[in-house]
């Protein structure tokens, strides 16, 4: 690792504390893992700024520590398409000169590059930057870490953005317990807050590659009503006719009703919570739920599986999509997935009960 910690200066002194801008411009899920990371720098900084996507910005006014969250559409980012030209580094350079940090912390995760938003914040003038970078950043880092070397191949993902932090000199106080978490400030609607228990299924994922299919869901949910088990089914507002499918004449569809403080006060009171490898399966993490995690091996579960004590994994990890990083199944018949049961969801929630 180069570049030199940060020290010195009463951190009880708002004027000897910084200003820092904290980066991390990928999906929901991105920014909620990064949230331990977050309160870390937010115990040494006198403002914490966090620059996120569109996509992510939702997820960071959730996160405990952000004093301001900035949207920036970065055009290296998959979901964003735009040119690169003059106007698109007017807009970034405007946006750091309003926020006047005095350093930036850059979370990538393992297969991303700190350094193009690193040449950004070096020409908009930022003094100090960190980031984990493979390729030798140059002037474009003061703190580098290097994957492999200061990164474990196998570290959460949580993790991972933590390290960042502290090595840019930031630490989570002594008692922090570092799990992910959110605000908690909303409410569930009336018909979910009128039921005595309920199980919650989110069917809907980011890509195809990582859902359980929809008949499989939807058998769960009739299961779970012959156990006498009120079912919530959650969804954005363009997965409404999934939702509504799953849910059928027994569940309670929520699919595009909730606000993300909405859907974190669902998954917080819920008895246990089915979905796959997307968002709100960190936001679940995040509120202390049980999760029975439907989760394909495209990407590492050791990474991206939810970060919190109570979860049951489920799905083939040593399938052949393993570690592709696909988007649509590569291999006939979502065979990872598929081939998980009903009975199987079933009885990892009751293990998950019986484990108190």
């Amino acid at each position: 690792m180069s570049g030199d910690r940060r020290t010195g200066g009463d951190p009880t002194d708002e004027t000897a504390r910084p200003r820092v801008l904290v980066v991390r411009l990928d999906s929901f899920g991105d920014v909620l893992v990064a949230g331990p990371a977050v309160r870390a720098v937010a115990a040494g900084a006198a403002h914490v700024t966090m620059l996120c996507g569109p996509q992510g910005a939702p997820a960071a006014r959730l996160l405990p520590g952000v004093d301001r969250v900035r949207v920036w559409a970065a055009p290296w980012v998959t979901e964003t398409a735009r040119p690169i030209d003059d106007a698109l580094l007017g807009e970034f350079r405007a946006l750091v000169t309003e926020e006047q940090p005095d350093e930036a912390v850059v979370l990538t995760s393992f297969h991303q590059s700190p350094l193009p938003v690193a040449l950004l914040l070096r020409l908009a003038g930022v003094a100090r930057v960190s980031g984990a970078s493979v390729d030798h950043p140059g002037s474009l880092l003061d703190v580098r870490l290097r994957p492999g070397e200061d990164l474990p191949e196998d570290l959460p993902e949580p993790e991972r953005a933590l390290r960042i932090a502290q090595a840019a000199g930031f630490a989570l106080p002594p008692e922090d317990d570092g799990r992910l978490a959110v605000r908690q400030d909303a409410v569930a609607p009336p018909e979910v807050a009128a039921l005595g228990r309920y199980v919650v299924v989110h069917p809907g994922a980011s890509v195809p590659a990582r859902s359980w299919p929809e008949d499989h869901h939807r058998a769960l949910v009739a299961a779970y009503a012959e156990r006498g088990v009120p079912v919530v089914v959650t969804g954005s507002p363009g997965e409404r006719a999934l939702t509504a499918a799953v849910a059928g004449r027994t569940g309670v569809d929520l699919g595009g009703r909730t606000s993300p403080a909405e859907l974190a006060a669902v998954l917080a009171g819920a008895e246990v919570v089915v979905v796959g490898n997307t968002g709100p399966a960190h936001l679940a993490a995040a509120v202390g739920a049980r999760i029975v995690s439907l989760f394909s091996p495209v990407v590492p579960a050791v990474k991206w599986a939810p970060y919190a004590p109570d979860v049951e994994l489920l799905g083939d990890q040593g399938a052949p999509c393993r570690l592709s990083r696909a988007r649509e199944c590569p291999v006939p018949g979502h065979p990872c997935l598929s081939g998980v049961r009903v009975e199987d969801v079933l009885a990892a929630h009751d293990r998950l009960i019986a484990r108190g």
